[in-house]
């Protein structure tokens, strides 16, 4: 018999399969300080929690017969997952479960926004009867840009298309084939922000997300359009927002989310007349209460049976053996990913690991969730880890390939990692580890190379020609950037080549254009490895 405690407020309704589960008992104990958890966990196979509960390192090591730890919710802050992993627990939650809520309330936001409906309200609660203010607009026969087109923003562009709107639709991995399935109209950032009547949002907060909506971007939308925002706080910029409506650009906003949370009682939001603004409430209903409880709990269950389970948030347990074996590669693989899509323009279709040597013997499938990781991660963030990110790939109908080979081209091992992107972009790292000099990237392309994937580099795509190392080494160091390293890859004598630079500190994205600008060279892009 499995016990399960229950240590957050959590409706009977939600884990009502639990209860019923001949093979588990249920103790709901709420509001317990962390020694009441500690001197009780070590009865429990399972532990369920919402955001109340903190998992400490403390309460995990006490719970001695602890096998699962589910999160009734997506967020894992509240859980040292480090501290599970070490001990072989596995921490699930519910991804899925307030999607349609999600969507739901950027739809209703966005048409509070078209029609002044809380403005109106307040008005007409205040004993003001005003019809000629709130002049709204209809949502029909309007452009919505939806920014990332992942399960939210796939809803949201769903029932945008019922009422008759265009849809401009960006997301780093949305290929021209799923673009076409979903009926949306592949776009850039750019399309969507010079083109869009509706902007909403639906991406990770990433450093490459981040203020993506800035000054910029305001400058060159239409006049009057309007911007949602129920993702993430500072995927766009707050106070430029702000300018834009006082200038004319936009003609209002709404916000579920802030860069901080609970924003400052001064903040231009709360008292802007043009700008909707709710507390969070994005996942906040009945419905998705229960799902997210529903959805873990399910899991729950199957991983105390020994079954088949998903949305573990951790590694599982791998045997001994293969990881003593392949733990030396996990963060080699994470960084040729990360270096491959760094490299990748367009949407990503496929995901190419080839094995050879030594790692074509084992099961090399924990490994593969490393490398793939790294070429999510980039739009992802830190929404993306070791164990979702195969699943992550599939709902975004990225294809993985791996291969095997006995062949390594020289190397003991070598682990090659190709990405396949619209139209008809490749783009290829190859990595090996060498004894005494650790992690190389050995190839770029079809570019033989050996540099350390460690900080800020520069790869130059270039023409073999006299002059170019010295051009490149003047303009950076007129614009302060001290170069480390330098590699130069070459097939054949005044053909195509590759310069790789590493250097102490980021590049300015000035700097890069003016690299590319230079005789002979094609392109200069900055990769980070840290």
């Amino acid at each position: 018999m499995f016990k399960v405690l229950v240590s957050d407020p959590i409706s009977d309704l939600g884990i009502q399969q639990l209860m019923d589960a001949s093979d588990v008992t249920v103790d709901k104990k709420t509001g317990l300080s962390e020694d009441e958890l500690i001197a009780i966990i070590g009865e429990y196979d399972g532990l369920l929690v919402r955001s109340q509960t903190t998992v400490t390192e403390k309460i995990i090591a006490a719970g001695t017969n602890l096998k699962v730890i589910g999160r009734a919710g997506v967020g894992v802050d509240n859980i040292k997952l480090e501290a599970a992993t070490q001990r072989g627990v596995v921490v699930i939650n519910a991804p899925d479960g307030n999607t349609i809520t999600t969507c739901e309330h950027a739809f209703a936001m966005m048409m509070a926004l078209a029609r002044h409906i809380p403005q109106a309200y307040a008005k007409t609660i205040s004993g003001v009867w005003d019809k000629k203010t709130f002049l709204g607009v209809e949502l029909r026969g309007k452009t919505l840009g939806v920014l990332g087109m992942g399960r939210i923003g796939s809803e949201v562009a769903k029932r945008a298309k019922a009422f008759g709107m265009n849809i401009l639709a960006y997301d780093p991995f949305l290929t021209a084939d799923r673009a076409e399935k979903l009926e949306v109209k592949l776009a850039s950032v750019d399309d969507i922000v010079r083109g869009a009547d509706f902007i909403t949002v639906h991406t990770p907060l990433t450093p490459e997300t981040r203020h993506m909506i800035s000054g910029p971007q305001f400058e060159v939308m239409k006049k009057g359009m309007r911007i949602i925002n129920c993702a993430r706080g500072g995927v766009i910029d707050e106070m430029a927002l702000v300018e834009a409506i006082n200038s004319g650009i936009v003609a209002g906003a709404a916000f579920d989310v802030f860069e901080k949370e609970p924003p400052q009682a001064d903040h231009p939001f709360l008292s802007h007349p043009k700008i909707i603004v709710t507390p969070h409430l994005g996942a906040s209903t009945v419905e998705a209460q229960e799902n997210v409880a529903i959805d873990v709990s399910e899991q729950v269950l199957h991983i105390l049976r020994n079954e088949p389970f998903i949305n573990a948030v951790n590694i599982p347990p791998v045997a001994p053996s293969v990881m003593n074996k392949l733990q030396p590669y996990f963060t080699l693989g994470e960084k040729l990913g990360s270096f491959a899509t760094q490299l990748t323009d367009g949407a990503i279709r496929e995901i190419q690991v080839e094995y050879a040597g030594d790692l074509s013997d084992v099961d090399t499938q924990p490994l593969t969730r490393y490398i793939v990781k790294g070429v999510l991660s980039r739009h992802f963030g830190t929404d993306v880890n070791i164990v979702n990110s195969m699943h992550l790939a599939k709902t975004r109908d990225v294809n993985v390939i791996v291969t095997k080979a006995s062949k390594t081209k020289g190397f003991t091992n070598l682990i090659t990692v190709t990405l396949k992107a619209d139209p008809d972009e490749e783009r290829l790292v190859a990595g090996t580890l060498l004894q005494g000099y650790g992690e190389r990237i050995v190839q770029v392309n079809k570019f033989p190379v050996d540099i350390a994937p460690e900080g800020h580099q520069i790869v130059i795509s270039h023409n073999d020609k006299p002059g170019i190392i010295g051009a490149v080494g003047t303009l950076l160091g007129e614009n302060d950037v001290n170069i480390a390293s330098m590699q130069v890859g070459r097939k054949i004598v005044g053909g195509a080549a590759i310069m790789l630079l590493t250097v102490d500190k980021a590049v300015p994205q000035a700097v890069l254009v003016k690299l590319a600008g230079l005789p002979e060279i094609n392109t200069a892009e900055e990769i980070v490895l840290l």
